[in-house]
């Protein structure tokens, strides 16, 4: 596979994301499957943008690059000017403790703890300095909508509520970037639509959001769409 191998640039401080070539692909015997071909994405500060596309498009795939949570076979990346294909692990597991908030369409909730211990989670493994895991983790379950459920365990919690927890777990840490895959999947459509106005609150606050979604509608919410089908971007919607 032959990919670019772009000169660097000098990072630009209002960007959060610049992913420049980026390819990924996988050897499944003697034959090679390329999954994402050549994408080229720039995030800047503040932004709510959505990446859609039908299944099988690569929208997860991106997604784990652009969480770190995978890296690409070719291209180069970086967030908020630090080139993650440089990085050793350490400062990878860094990055997405304290510059990523991830939020995911199952939720992701440890099922022995409660709410207020979910959204302090993150913090047991990274905590950014000066913040303070319990009050901040009461500050947020206010802030979506739940501290009269901080001491109720996932099960007892309804997939809207779950889901609300996720997002303030997700904000523990004060992240430059919130990811979100999916994040209205499991829900109903009231449910949702009251999880994308607190991801839009959160955006006019000046919080920069990335959200993969197959649905219109739902990326409709953001300022800027991306559409991705096999593995291309087909038209970034500036």
């Amino acid at each position: 596979m032959d990919c670019c191998n772009p000169t660097e640039k000098r990072p630009d401080n209002d960007l959060i994301i610049e992913a420049v070539n980026i390819c990924k692909s996988y050897e499944i015997g003697d034959m090679e499957i390329q999954i994402l071909k050549n994408i080229n994405i720039r995030v800047a500060k503040g932004e709510f943008l959505a990446i859609m596309g039908p299944s099988g498009s690569g929208k997860s795939t991106l997604m784990n690059i652009l969480g770190i949570l995978d890296r690409p076979t070719c291209g180069t990346m970086s967030i908020m000017g630090k080139n993650i294909l440089q990085a050793t692990d350490k400062e990878l597991a860094l990055i997405r403790g304290l510059e990523i908030g991830f939020v995911f369409q199952n939720f992701n909730l440890v099922s022995r703890l409660s709410s207020l211990q979910n959204v302090e989670l993150p913090t047991y493994a990274n905590k950014k300095k000066g913040i303070e895991p319990r009050e901040r983790a009461l500050e947020l379950l206010g802030l979506v909508g739940l501290k009269d459920r901080m001491y109720h365990k996932p099960s007892e919690l309804s997939g809207g509520q779950s889901q609300r927890v996720a997002i303030a777990r997700a904000l523990i840490n004060d992240p430059s970037l919130i990811l979100a895959d999916e994040p209205t999947g499991n829900l109903d459509t009231k449910t949702g639509q009251e999880i994308l106005d607190i991801f839009s609150d959160l955006n006019k606050k000046g919080r920069t959001i990335v959200m993969i979604t197959h649905d219109l509608e739902i990326a409709a919410y953001a300022d800027r769409i991306v559409y991705l089908r096999d593995g291309i971007i087909e038209d970034d919607n500036n």
